[in-house]
């Protein structure tokens, strides 16, 4: 993603939740399901670094950090909008000086310049790749900044392939009114992403398929393009 592309996205990511973010965890708590399991299964190590890719209103990063006080916790946004609503949150909370935040390119972010620090031991996405373009470019680049035992933690809208034909397209209509676009070949993406990055791979969907958890874990191997 170029610089241009890069302000146009965050340009139209402020423009959407410009008000939004005002009763965005409000509305979402209904729909967005499968966060907290996620955020449960999180399990970092102790001491351990944490990036939330899309963290939005910080309503994540803020749950995980009670959930695990003893880990550092970091989140990335491209939309500057947003993050005055995470930092407001962040500084009212007692758990604020474990999370810090940044505004960033999700498919180019570096954490040594954004935070000073290599490599996280979790990363997670929260219905945050039905929303961006180039998700499987966030995807492949969150791999490359995880250390070697490190693990990629993903939940978003799922197929729907089991839900009746007319709630299914109703609920697609609705999402693309917000620019969501739940990703179909969410699962192929995992497990060639995880191929080539020699990591396992996992994913499952609740009820009617409506949400996906998705997990890259540790090295299992030498990447693809290290073989040969």
């Amino acid at each position: 993603m170029t610089a241009a592309t890069n302000t146009t996205a965050a340009s139209a990511m402020d423009g959407m939740y410009r008000h939004q973010r005002y009763i965005y965890d409000l509305t979402r708590r209904y729909y967005l399901l499968g966060r907290d399991q996620l955020i449960n299964e999180l399990d970092p190590p102790v001491p351990g670094s944490v990036l939330e890719i899309g963290c939005g209103t910080a309503r994540n990063l803020l749950r995980a950090a009670h959930l695990y006080p003893a880990t550092q916790f970091y989140g990335l946004d491209v939309s500057e909008e947003m993050l005055k609503t995470a930092r407001a949150a962040i500084d009212r909370s007692h758990v604020g000086d474990a999370i810090t935040v940044a505004q960033a390119d999700a498919t180019t972010f570096s954490p040594a310049e954004l935070f000073g620090i290599r490599k996280f031991d979790r990363i997670f996405i929260s219905y945050a790749l039905s929303m961006i373009p180039p998700w499987e470019a966030v995807i492949d680049r969150a791999v490359t900044q995880l250390a070697p035992r490190g693990e990629l933690h993903i939940v978003d809208f799922g197929t729907m392939a089991s839900m009746p034909p007319l709630p299914r397209r109703a609920m697609r209509a609705w999402l693309a009114r917000f620019s969501v676009t739940p990703r179909l070949d969410l699962e192929s993406t995992i497990n060639e992403t995880a191929k080539r990055h020699g990591r396992t791979a996992s994913f499952s969907q609740g009820r009617f398929d409506y949400s996906a958890i998705a997990r890259i874990g540790i090295c299992s191997r030498k990447p693809q393009s290290a073989q040969n």
